[in-house]
């Protein structure tokens, strides 16, 4: 802290030595990171009042100066204008006396500007705090060129210790005990604007360029997500994670402190159909008072499944609520809803099987095998303290059980997997009549490790002939996957699953790359999902997985003649997501809508691959929501810098939806799709929800879509039928506020039909969607139809 002292010497404790510099030992004063948007403290910051709430630094008896409105603003219509200073520190005051408090982080802005020609060619200025007595802060600083309005920045902490009860700010320029013998030089006249002091709240929008154009990994750069459980269904891959951003919380420096797993309670789900594009379908609210399973306090490690129970498809998603338990939660469909069947973990120490040699009841990894016998392996840990090789090197802490029908209970009694050197993150697949167990190594309890097992803090494998086993050390054939810091220097913990899609197998993991990017290096336990192809020897073992940053290939070129949701992105730098209310376009009303928001100038996101074919499109569609004047959406081929192909105009009423286009001309082929962003610099420009091209000529899908409602006994139903009105055949979706249905291969003349269950006596009127999509002229076409349907009344 630096501090003035008696007002007959007025000489600083600790001089400036150049410019830029901020003063404070037990204060950090620094250009702070991007930060939420938080109230100001200042009363009348941009003058537009006069001076109302102003006066002049009044900390010595040799201050003085005169404060005069002007209309020379940086913005609005109103400034300050400073002249006749006594002293250097005679600036604009502003009593903020119990609106700050001790402990607490604030960041200061403020634009100056002087134009003294006889005055220094640039010169600094000073946010200062005083606290009462001779106790000066400065708290934010700006060197500056004459005639130019500079701004002065930081944020700066209260120390805990210190007393508020007179706290003000002021502006000055530099302390110099004779500033009256070069007057041009120290108490040259000058103008201050738009002052603003805000509690600090960080933003966890990441800035950093956290994936690069061409780069398959991290899956996401927007956001963190561990433990990644890979679940297919319908040809879309969907990834449920451990939400790490919960966790993260970057400071005034923008670092955040280190994950501590506490406080997570939500599942982050994103999916895919290409593995290049991803879409953010938002977080699962699972455990903690708002969460769908109130009983659990935290939501790690999932893992999904689905199954028919009773004639319905439903889903499955298991969790660990930290070491105590796993629990499970149900959905319709594989983005929810998300309801509790259970009212208590599925898995605790009351387990049959589960009371000995486990530390930690924790990382439920499910499969169903092709009889439709489900099973769950669970545990981790297993340090006895003995520090023994046969603990270290069999602590025999995981276990595999069977599930009940209903996927929600448990049959009979858990049995151990002794994996050498197993730690957690058990994980059950088959493949061509083998099953295949794998699980993180662990980093060593004190003893030997023994060479012929896994190195530690690998994903290993065993194989065996049945899901139950047994799992023996015999059954040990290797290491799939080494810790993530032998690929990418920072390690950590090792967590996987495996899937396949077509006819290739692939391997999830996580690592810190994301993290690392962000802070230049340093890692605070964040990670990111990855993935990589799996492939095998012919004897079924497994060939060893390389980390990188290349990923896997897409699959499939982005069909772009349809409704996609902003949200699903290959790269991008400088957004985030938010749910919002309604269901989503693209994924059906009972889906959460994601926006992408938080888009500042030079923002951009980008879809990889997308296919405009021979004929190419002809405009393109976004639909936004204006939040500040003058913004606009630039399409781009192949590159964030590349030539403009289309602009966007965001010129609606502010805060309302609305769908601006723009034409499109010649654009054909495959190319990469960057959308940047630009508008006013420092502004909120817009929201994003979707996005839709216009095809040059507009096959469709005809079909007749009818929807009704009925009682069966006191049930009431939602019936919907779609004929295939066009000259192919095609797959049609039946979407309801009660569930979907999708049939494959409808031929010309025929339909597809689907009675919903509301499981309700009384329905109010509504909305079906319908969606087919069928070849024709050698091209993927989708369209989109909605019926309604009368309420209902069955009892």
């Amino acid at each position: 802290m630096s501090k003035r002292v008696g007002k007959t010497t007025r000489r600083r404790v600790a001089a400036i030595a150049m410019a830029g510099a901020l003063l404070g030992a037990a204060v950090t004063a620094t250009a702070g990171p991007v930060q939420a948007a938080a109230p100001n403290i200042i009363v009348n910051g941009g003058f537009e009042d006069g001076l109302s709430g102003w006066f002049v630094n009044n900390g010595n008896s040799t201050d003085g100066a005169t404060l005069s409105p002007t209309t020379d603003a940086y913005a609005g219509s109103g400034a300050v204008l400073v002249t006749d200073r006594k002293t250097t520190g005679s600036g604009p005051m502003q009593d903020l006396s119990g609106k700050v408090q001790a402990g607490k982080t604030y960041a200061v802005t403020a634009r100056v500007k002087y134009e003294n020609p006889n005055s220094p060619a640039t010169k600094q200025f000073f946010a200062t705090m005083h606290y009462g007595g001779a106790t000066y802060t400065n708290v934010g600083t700006v060197t500056v060129a004459r005639g130019q309005w500079g701004l002065i920045q930081g944020t700066f902490t209260i120390p805990a210790s210190q007393s508020v009860a007179t706290a003000r700010l002021f502006i000055e320029t530099p302390w110099t005990s004779d500033p009256g013998s070069a007057p041009d030089t120290h108490l040259m006249d000058f103008k201050v604007d738009d002052v603003s002091v805000t509690e600090f709240v960080p933003s966890t929008t990441i800035e950093a360029l956290g994936k690069n154009p061409g780069e398959g990994n991290p899956l996401i750069s927007h956001k963190f997500g561990a433990d990644g459980n890979a679940f297919v269904h319908d040809g879309r891959v969907y990834i449920y994670m451990t939400n790490d951003t919960q966790e993260y919380k970057p400071g005034p420096t923008g670092v955040s402190s280190t994950n501590t797993y506490a406080s997570i309670n939500t599942i982050t789900v994103i999916s895919s159909d290409d593995l290049m594009n991803w879409v953010d379908h938002g977080e699962i609210p699972v455990a903690g008072p708002n969460g769908v399973a109130r009983y659990a306090n935290n939501s790690w490690a999932p893992a999904m499944e689905s199954k028919v129970v009773d004639g319905k498809e439903k889903f499955f998603l298991y969790f660990a609520n930290n070491g105590g338990g796993s629990g499970v939660i149900v959905g319709d469909s594989p983005i929810g809803p998300w309801h509790d069947e259970r009212g208590n973990l599925l898995i605790t120490s009351a387990t049959p099987g589960a009371s000995n040699g486990i530390n930690w009841l924790f990382d439920p990894g499910v499969f169903i095998d092709d009889d439709g016998q489900g099973y769950l392996v669970f545990g981790g840990g297993g340090d006895d303290g003995t520090r023994s090789a046969e603990n270290t090197n069999h602590p025999k802490s995981t276990r595999v059980i069977r599930l009940g029908d209903d996927m929600i209970s448990t049959q009979g009694s858990a049995e151990v997997i002794d994996a050498p050197l197993v730690f957690e993150a058990g994980h059950l697949f088959k493949r061509d009549g083998k099953y295949y167990y794998s699980y993180s190594s662990n980093f060593g309890f004190g003893g030997p490790i023994d060479p012929n097992g896994p190195p530690t803090g690998a994903i290993a494998y065993l194989m065996a002939d049945s899901p139950m086993g047994p799992w023996t050390p015999e059954t040990y054939k290797g290491v799939i996957f080494r810790n993530p810091g032998t690929y990418f220097g920072a390690g950590g913990n090792n967590h996987q699953s495996v899937f396949k899609l077509g006819d290739q197998y692939y391997f999830t993991y996580h690592a810190q790359t994301l993290n690392s990017r962000i802070t230049g290096g340093a890692t605070q336990g964040f990670r990111s999902p990855h993935l990589a192809k799996l492939d095998f020897n012919a004897d079924g073992t497994i060939k060893e997985v390389r980390g990188d940053y290349k990923g896997v290939e897409q699959i499939r070129d982005l069909d772009p003649y349809r409704v996609i949701e902003a949200e699903t992105i290959a790269w991008q730098q400088g957004i985030a997501t938010k749910k919002i209310d309604g269901g989503s376009e693209e994924f059906g009303a009972q889906a959460p809508n994601l926006v992408v928001h938080d888009i500042d100038n030079g923002d951009w996101t980008s879809l990889a691959k997308v296919d405009f074919g021979a004929e190419g499109a002809t405009g393109v569609t976004a639909k936004v929501r204006p939040l500040a004047t003058g913004g606009k959406i630039e399409v781009r081929l192949d590159g964030r810098t590349s030539p403009v192909v289309a602009t966007i105009p965001v010129d609606a009423p502010l805060g309302e939806w609305t769908k601006p286009t723009a034409r499109l001309d010649g654009v054909t082929g495959v190319h990469d799709v960057y959308f940047t962003y630009a508008g006013p610099d420092g502004a909120d420009l817009f929201e994003v929800d979707s996005w839709s091209f216009e095809a040059a000529s507009s096959p469709e899908v005809a079909l007749t879509v009818t929807a009704s409602s009925r009682c069966i006994g006191s049930s009431a139903y939602v019936a919907v039928t779609a004929v295939n009105d066009s000259g192919v055949p095609a797959t049609i979706t039946l979407t309801t506020p009660y569930g979907s249905k999708t049939v494959a291969d409808v031929a010309p003349g025929k339909q597809a039909y689907q009675s919903f269950n509301t499981r309700a006596g009384n329905i109010d009127a509504g909305t079906v969607t319908v969606k087919a999509t069928a070849t024709i002229d050698g091209k993927q076409v989708t369209s989109s139809y909605d019926a309604g349907y009368a309420a209902a009344s069955c009892r």
